[in-house]
């Protein structure tokens, strides 16, 4: 008599298996507009200013938008690896190497060898302190330039993008 009931109740219990949720197919996203184009490349491009407030983000910020967009326009992927590369080089290079450089002359500050170079560091950092905000302008120009509809390139770094583009 326990077998029936046993089988009884597991009969009750069981609930009916759901049926397998069929997969999406996978549609490209659309292609932006011109103006959306424009709009996002300018932004790429002024992202150079978050590094005023920040120190870093603006190069998170074009690295982002050219993630983000890279399959939906070319031209706004250009234009932000640009900025992405440029704004790597010119703003946190010239950070790092300044940075590196008062370290060593504090290290060697221990012997009068650091002494002798604080002149030269000081005006190596007045030279490499220019760097980024000379990269601050170019990349306004570029910023006004793309949302013109005008393809910028900047220096040193266009060729570099274009190969990873294409």
């Amino acid at each position: 008599m326990n077998t029936e009931n046993e089988t009884s109740d597991t009969q009750t219990d069981a609930t009916p298996p759901t049926p397998p949720i069929p997969p999406r197919a996978y549609s490209p996203p659309p292609p932006l507009s011109p103006g959306d184009e424009r709009l996002l490349a300018a932004l790429a491009h002024l992202s150079i200013l978050l590094n005023l407030i920040t120190g870093f983000l603006g190069v998170a910020a074009a690295l982002l938008i050219y993630l983000i967009y890279k399959e939906r326009s070319r031209y706004v992927a250009y234009q932000a690896l640009q900025a992405f590369l440029f704004q790597l080089i010119f703003w946190a290079g010239a950070g790092t190497i300044i940075g590196i450089m008062w370290a060593v002359v504090g290290m060697l500050s221990a012997i009068v060898v650091g002494i002798l170079l604080i002149p030269f560091a000081l005006i190596a950092t007045l030279l490499l302190g220019v760097m980024p905000l000379g990269a601050l302008v170019y990349g306004v120009v570029g910023a006004i330039q793309c949302s013109d509809g005008q393809n910028f390139r900047y220096w040193l770094v266009d060729d570099w993008a274009l190969r990873y583009i294409s």
